[in-house]
């Protein structure tokens, strides 16, 4: 039998998943409000012609590219990628790379702005037991989905550095994706040791390594406690916003079991 699982949170007004200034702001019309407007497009058209009174219902979304669950190209990184080539926007992501097998790695019992290593992703793959193939689609459980919905969630969960991050891209992975509100640790706690020893390596990191190897990256996932480590195929594609840096995705798991 197939499952399909959601792995994708829900647009929410004013919900505060993102920093301020950048919260969804969605307006609905109601079915009331519609009848009014279609009248425009049927003059003579009185409201008592509509079945009920009632026309359609619609909403208008003031959103950022990044937010609800959406994936990042590398030109939300940096103009170039691969040492050089110009960085592909979100229109440009191949399809092929938008399906292909899923595997989670579980580090949601890691601290909160823990930096993620090579050796960490190495001993999570040897306790699952499976090796990186080509294709392969990356998801972290940092830990941070449990406050979702909540201000905490901006500095909650664990993510990962520069060289965990070549460390799988480098091994025929065009995707990754975290249930963090960052593929980097959260930002707020890298600026607390940023400025402590005023180490500019450690500022967006993660993200940046894409400028030596690109890669797409999918944030605000849900739900990753809910599908297998591997054995299920993971579905992806972004809304094609021409020149993005980002696109929202509805993020699925299929298993067959």
């Amino acid at each position: 039998m197939r499952q399909f699982i959601d792995l994708s949170v829900a647009l929410e007004n004013g919900l505060p998943s993102d920093p301020p200034g950048m919260v969804p702001a969605i307006k609905y019309s109601d079915h009331r409000a519609g009848a009014e407007m279609m009248k425009l497009f049927f003059p003579g058209l009185k409201t008592e012609d509509l079945p009920g009174g009632l026309g359609w219902a619609v909403e208008s979304c003031e959103l950022s590219t990044h937010s609800g669950t959406h994936m990042d190209a590398p030109w939300h990184y940096h103009p170039d990628m691969d040492g050089g080539a110009p960085a592909l926007t979100i229109d440009r992501m191949p399809l092929s790379w938008c399906m292909g097998p899923g595997v989670v790695l579980d580090f949601s019992d890691r601290p909160d702005g823990y930096r993620i290593e090579p050796a960490d992703v190495d001993r999570e793959l040897e306790r699952i037991g499976h090796r990186f193939a080509p294709g392969d689609i990356v998801l972290a459980r940092s830990g941070g989905a449990r406050y979702w919905g909540s201000p905490e969630y901006l500095v909650r969960g664990c993510g990962f550095g520069r060289d965990a991050t070549l460390h799988i891209v480098e091994q025929g992975v065009h995707v990754v994706g975290t249930d963090a509100w960052s593929w980097d640790p959260p930002l707020p706690l890298t600026a607390q040791k940023f400025r402590q020893n005023h180490d500019p390596s450690l500022v967006w990191e993660g993200h940046f390594a894409g400028i030596e190897k690109g890669y797409f990256q999918i944030e605000k996932l849900a739900n990753l406690d809910q599908v297998p480590p591997t054995g299920f195929t993971f579905f992806c594609f972004p809304i094609k916003i021409k020149d993005a840096s980002a696109g929202w995705i509805r993020a699925v798991a299929m298993i067959d079991d």
